[in-house]
This record gives C-alpha cells, structure tokens and sequence, in this order.
C-alpha cells in the first residue's frame, strides 16, 4: 500500500471511500459494498485545489493497491475509474468490467 500520508480509507459494512487530505482540502473515491470480495468504484471527487495535480489518479492507484492487498475486485462503475482502467491494463486482475 501507499506510503503518502496524505491518503487513507474509510470503510463501513457497505459504503466506504478512498482518501486524499491535504490542506484542509479533500479529494475521494466513494465505494459500495456489495460482497467481502467485490466493490463498486462509485464517484470521484476532486476539488479545485488539486485539480492538475493526479490526484485522481493517486486515488485510484491507492485502490487498486488494496484491492490486489485484500483480494477483492472493483466494478468500476465510475467514469474516471473506468477510463483509468482503460489506460492501465496492468490492473486487469482487479477489475471487473
């Protein structure tokens, strides 16, 4: 996992997200539960402050990370995940399309 002390997760029984603080700032992923080996990748969240700055795609990087940590795999129903997922086919084995 990250090492970036600016990401971390929040997760409950069936919703949780994906982290990037800084400044006073906040930058998410939200995910949906469906079972202990499947999330839905729901909405990303970038403020303007870190607009330009991938943010979204520390994000990202950071859920794939624990999906492979963890062993489950991510719907990304998301457009900025999908279209990341698109871009990285190294992260197949953690996505289900």
């Amino acid at each position: 996992m990250s090492t970036d002390p600016h990401l971390s997760k929040e997760s409950g029984p069936t919703k949780g997200r994906y982290l990037f603080r800084k400044d006073g700032a906040e930058a998410e992923i939200t995910f949906s539960v469906t079972t202990p080996t499947l999330i839905i990748a729901d909405h990303t969240g970038v403020p303007d402050a870190f607009r330009g700055q991938g943010v979204g795609l520390k994000l990202v990087e950071f859920m794939v990370a624990d999906a492979r940590a963890h062993g489950f795999k991510i719907v990304p129903l998301c457009p900025f995940v999908n279209a990341q997922r698109k871009k990285h086919p190294e992260w197949a084995d953690v996505f289900q399309a």
